[in-house]
């Protein structure tokens, strides 16, 4: 398959997101398409894929024009898309997921689930994982969902295959997985498109790239002739820094404690503790039991074993609202399903965390929240049009931010970010490691759970490496390298 999009434009209302952009790729090629949230990747790819129709331009595969009114009518010429906003349906399994729209029928009428999961099952066996096609989605954790994702597009034999942040949740063997069998479509003739935000992996495993910023087309060519620093650049329009950010304040005060903390089947004797003004990061491999055990902290869990000490006072905490009043803010890893409300708008999620201090006789106080509110836009860089503007309207960069604000305003003694970084780009990524650096010279404890060793070892002034649910070591600054922390992270030793 070749495909071509010539003079793509787009516009939403008076903003224009797309100014005549020229698109291509052929069978057996790996492009990856690059910039920075709101650049316009996306919305070119809504557009190939059948979702959003272009005001301008053409599209043409193999030579003969086309054009996608629908999803329906981009697979059917041959192009799968993994959006990166996940398109499984959480009450159905997984097989039924894999046959949405396209379900197998007996004879008589009657579903042939046996034929559909068997066929779900070659899928699996085929990129090496090992899912039940009768579990249910909703069981499924963020990575297990995107890998579903993937199998479907395979499933339906596509020619040319978009996948939008496809590795974002993925642990590294399962990302060499997908590495792997993308490597396999590549020899079959299938052409891929990789919009990604991790440029070690684009120049690991891809043969060119396009580089979008502010709907214009800047940069293209061979990914053999570039380097890292120079996509970063073309992506942000000036250079960006990869030096240590790590400050030398001396800590302060011990704020969170935890002693011997257990539970069944997810952490176990977990002993560590951080300091005001201190950045705390805790690393390791998707699964490791980091996240549960600050969602421990935070009130999620019940059942645990151990003591939580917060400034020195020890604490049974069985609930969020109680971590909230004890000064404990958590920034969670699933931004779009546990970090905002799609359904409000900017400013109404962000004052979230604080609305039972804006109200007056019962109801929100409007001007003390916006008042409230264009503070931390300001003091965020947060990019938008209106606080009114629904928060599904911010690129992810920018929802970060609002969801970092959420906190910030109810003025945290200790703030937990579960992968503060993850799937936003470079420069936004620039932006919230400096709003982290603030906070610690604010005297904020600040906890970093990361599965990227390069953030880590950055901004980090120490580093717990977990494996297995356990910690393994603990690092200075002067022994975190991503040698050393994968080795801790997969078992090993200093």
């Amino acid at each position: 398959m070749k495909l071509e999009m010539k003079g793509i434009t787009k516009s939403f209302g008076a903003n224009d997101v797309l100014h005549g952009i020229d698109f291509s790729l052929s069978g057996g090629e790996i492009c990856a398409l690059l910039g920075e949230n709101g650049a316009g990747k996306s919305t070119l790819m809504n557009i190939l894929g059948g979702v959003l129709q272009a005001d301008q331009g053409t599209i043409s595969i193999d030579g003969q024009k086309v054009e996608f009114a629908t999803p329906l009518d981009s697979l059917n010429a041959g192009i799968g898309f993994i959006h990166q906003e996940l398109n499984l349906i959480n009450d159905l399994a997984v097989y039924e997921n894999m046959f949405i729209s396209r379900e197998i029928k007996k004879k008589n009428g009657l579903l042939d689930i046996g034929a559909m999961c068997e066929q779900t099952r070659r899928v699996f066996e085929r990129i090496e994982v090992d899912i039940d096609p009768k579990t249910m989605v909703r069981d499924l954790d963020a990575s297990y969902k995107q890998i579903v994702e993937i199998a479907r597009a395979l499933m339906m034999n596509a020619k040319l295959i978009i996948m939008d942040e496809p590795t974002t949740s993925l642990t590294e063997p399962e990302i060499q997985h997908v590495f792997s069998m993308m490597r396999t479509l590549k020899k079959h003739g299938v052409g891929i498109v990789f919009i990604s935000h991790k440029l070690r992996e684009v120049m690991e495993f891809c043969d060119r790239y396009t580089v979008l910023r502010d709907g214009l087309l800047v940069a293209q060519g061979d990914v053999c002739d570039t380097n890292i620093n120079e996509l970063a650049k073309f992506m942000v329009g000036h250079e960006v820094r990869t030096e240590s950010l790590r400050q030398e304040n001396q800590a302060g005060e011990e704020v969170l404690r935890l002693e011997d903390l257990s539970l069944e089947k997810k952490f176990e004797h977990i002993s560590l503790s951080v300091h005001s003004g201190e950045i705390l990061g805790i690393t390791g491999l998707l699964g490791d039991g980091r996240t549960e055990v600050f969602q421990t902290v935070f009130g999620c869990s019940r059942g645990y074993e151990g003591t939580i000490y917060v400034e020195g006072k020890a604490h049974k905490i069985n609930s969020v609202q109680q971590a909230m009043e004890l000064g404990i803010g958590y920034v969670p890893r699933n931004r779009k399903e546990n970090g905002i409300v799609k359904d409000l708008d900017i400013m109404e999620n962000a004052s979230l965390a604080v609305l039972p201090k804006m109200t007056r006789r019962g109801l929100i106080d409007r001007d003390r929240q916006k008042k409230t509110f264009e503070k931390f836009v300001g003091d965020l860089k947060i990019k938008l049009g209106k606080g009114t503007d629904l928060i599904g309207s911010l690129s992810g960069g920018n929802q970060q931010k609002v969801v970092l604000a959420k906190w910030l305003m109810a003025n945290p003694k200790v703030l937990i970010l579960d992968n503060p970084t993850q799937g936003v780009d470079v420069g936004a990524k620039e932006d919230i490691y400096n709003i982290i650096l603030d906070l610690a010279k604010q005297n904020i404890a600040v906890v970093i759970l990361s599965s990227e060793a390069q953030e880590i070892i950055r901004i980090c002034n120490r580093a717990v490496v977990m494996y297995h649910g356990k910690i393994q070591d603990e690092l200075m600054p002067e022994e975190m390298t991503e040698e050393t922390i994968m080795r801790l992270a997969t078992g090993g030793h200093k």
